[in-house]
């Protein structure tokens, strides 16, 4: 309510949202936020009795607003609210307070923000290029959000080893609860989130990631803790309106592991260790008519250590984006799922549909 009463206020200008808005320089509040309203129709099938299992509906995927600021001259500031009651709005998604007198060198951000693992994760829900996030990222990044301390940075302008590209290395790294959004630790340990960044020409980027967190034991009578660990590659690919993308993730669990979560999505506990991975990569290209096709393929392996391969999620993503301006666009997915060696195609297509407008 008090994001809403602040927005009547002040007036809005045009900047990013989702914890990548660099603040304006003086000490105006800006508004920022962008709504998602969605269609989705899912392809079941029909019943034992012929009827029609397919579903439909409208929901908004997305609502958020958010305020951030500077107090000069070398803090700023972040928040932004979740508000769909489609993943139980409202309540606190960012909100984080930086320090940038060192900066582009060196930051430091503490509060609650996204965890810097990865580069699917790290595009802003609003910047994705495809309506849904890839299997792999919502099932073993996750916890998407949490709170904690981060110091990040690159190299800027500097020429190191004769390169001129900008930020030739970055870097993040950060110590969070690991219990994630809006929980306060339940232990005394941390997670560990660090990721690294290369940059060698203005068209390729290759980032690695790490995790590394322990949490008390779900199961009773265990005394160990719980322990996670993520290792993830990616790549990106960009010249003259092409765009290539790829991630890799790999995850090991003992004691317990999740599944879901994402972007205000359910996270599920289950008892027990597993291995997990799986990769996605994706191709894009900007028309002169703003429009933009795109096209996913993504693999998930939820048990690496099963003898069968019946789990594997394969999952091709054929998309279109239309920009009508800077701030709204249309996209239309259409994702067609098969299981590695399903005897029969399992009906589980779906046909998304998303207006967004930025704000």
């Amino acid at each position: 309510m008090l994001i809403l009463l602040a927005s009547l206020f002040f007036l809005p200008s045009l900047v990013n949202a989702q914890g990548c808005v660099e603040p304006s320089s003086d000490e105006r509040i800006t508004v920022i936020g962008y709504i998602q309203a969605q269609a989705e129709y899912q392809f079941l099938g029909e019943d034992i009795l012929g009827n029609s299992l397919n579903t439909n509906s409208f929901y908004f995927n997305r609502a958020r607003l958010g305020v951030t600021g500077v107090i000069p001259y070398d803090f700023s500031y972040y928040f932004m609210a979740e508000f769909s009651p489609t993943f139980g709005g409202p309540y606190i998604l960012d909100a984080f307070i930086s320090y940038r007198r060192f900066a582009p060198y060196i930051n430091a951000s503490i509060g609650q923000f996204k965890s810097p693992f990865g580069l699917e994760l790290l595009t802003p829900c609003h910047k994705l290029h495809t309506i849904n996030r890839s299997l792999v990222v919502t099932d073993l990044v996750n916890p998407f959000r949490d709170l904690g301390f981060m110091v990040f940075g690159g190299t800027g302008d500097l020429s190191v080893f004769g390169s001129k590209t900008k930020n030739l290395f970055g870097y993040n790294l950060a110590i969070m609860n690991g219990t994630g959004i809006n929980v306060k630790d339940d232990n005394g340990k941390k997670d560990l989130i660090g990721r690294l960044t290369f940059h060698p020409f203005e068209f390729l980027t290759i980032g690695s990631s790490y995790r590394f967190g322990k949490q008390p034991p779900k199961i009773e009578g265990i005394k160990e803790d719980d322990e996670r660990s993520r290792m993830g590659l990616d790549l990106e690919f960009k010249y003259k309106g092409i765009l290539l993308q790829g991630e890799y993730v790999k995850g090991t669990d003992k004691g317990s592991y999740t599944t879901g979560g994402g972007c205000g999505g359910e996270v599920e506990v289950h008892q027990g260790s597993i291995n997990r991975n799986g990769f996605f990569a994706q191709a894009a290209y900007m028309t002169p008519w703003k429009i933009q096709p795109v096209v996913r393929y993504e693999s998930y392996e939820p048990n690496m250590d099963a003898d069968y391969t019946d789990d594997i999620k394969n999952v091709i993503t054929y998309g279109v984006n239309y920009f009508f301006n800077d701030r709204t666009r249309l996209q239309i997915n259409y994702l067609y799922k098969a299981e590695e060696s399903a005897r029969v195609e399992v009906p589980n297509d779906e046909l998304l549909l998303q207006v967004q407008i930025e704000f």
